[in-house]
């Protein structure tokens, strides 16, 4: 008996010593860790897009005998520091250059129209890069170009809505 006791007294010992270590080092002093690290990644590459695009509405006229002028806008969207030309070609309208543009009436008719890149309009707008495109930098966010459309004094055709489909492209 007197060895039970013994035995029973020395298992409330380490009973009492295991509690105090929990208590002095709580589970932390059974814990371990491991660390290590990872990359984030992307890659952006140089690119542009035409994000927005105005119909250039000329409005309505009677007779072409002064410039009816008007101008509208389009967004380019080019990644930061991309270099880029923006050009627009001569129409789809048969006969139509990029001097003299020329909209089309459902009879076959047409008007002769004009587009610059400056508000004076002394600057032809055109498609070939290095002549007469509009240079630009890309800044990450919407750039926004006028073009100053002009019809200029002409004999006025038969009264009728006159379109024309002219394509930007911008070269980067």
């Amino acid at each position: 008996m007197a060895e039970g006791r013994r035995a029973r007294a020395a298992c409330r010992r380490l009973a009492g010593l295991i509690i105090g270590l929990a208590a002095i080092g709580g589970s932390a002093a059974w814990a371990a860790t491991a660390t290590n690290t990872f990359q984030a990644r992307i890659v952006i590459l140089s690119t542009c897009i035409i994000s927005v695009t105005n119909t250039l509405d000329f409005g309505t006229a009677t007779l072409l005998t002064a410039n009816v002028d008007q101008t509208t806008t389009f967004d380019v969207l080019c990644t930061n520091t991309t270099t880029f030309n923006v050009g627009l070609n001569a129409g789809t309208t048969v006969g139509g250059t990029i001097a003299t543009r020329k909209m089309i009436s459902p009879a076959s008719a047409t008007v002769d129209y004009q587009m610059f890149s400056n508000p004076a309009r002394t600057v032809n707008w055109g498609n070939t890069v290095g002549t007469d495109t509009v240079p630009g930098t890309g800044t990450g966010s919407a750039i926004t170009f006028t073009i100053y459309g002009r019809v200029p004094p002409q004999p006025t055709p038969a009264p009728n809505t006159y379109t024309d489909t002219v394509t930007i492209t911008v070269t980067f």
